[in-house]
């Protein structure tokens, strides 16, 4: 677990708008948080556990798959800004995620 820091927020954000941009041939200046994954991006979820893996290297989290899954359907991540605040929350809680209901 992690207190967020300005630091952090703008490192997740790097790192998401630049996978995105490599992965979906797309500019990094044309993702914005209001870019939809799916619809603008056609993003898949195998791209979410590519980049789920790796924030756990990154920041040495202990996560399981599993618990990401489970508050996943609770809280459906479809844009930029939400797979951000998503990670955000990862990295803050680990595992305890599941409880932030």
């Amino acid at each position: 677990m992690a207190e967020i820091t300005d630091k952090i927020k703008d490192d997740v954000k790097e790192i998401v708008v630049d996978f995105f941009s490599e992965e979906c041939e797309v500019e990094p200046d044309e993702i914005t948080m209001e870019t939809h994954i799916f619809d603008d991006l056609d993003g898949d979820s195998l791209m979410f556990l590519e980049l789920i893996e790796i924030f756990k290297k990154k920041y040495n989290l202990n996560i399981d798959l599993k618990t990401i899954g489970k508050y996943s359907v609770k809280h459906p991540v479809r844009t930029i800004g939400e797979l951000i605040d998503m990670q955000l929350l990862i990295i803050e809680h680990e595992e305890n995620i599941i409880n932030l209901d």
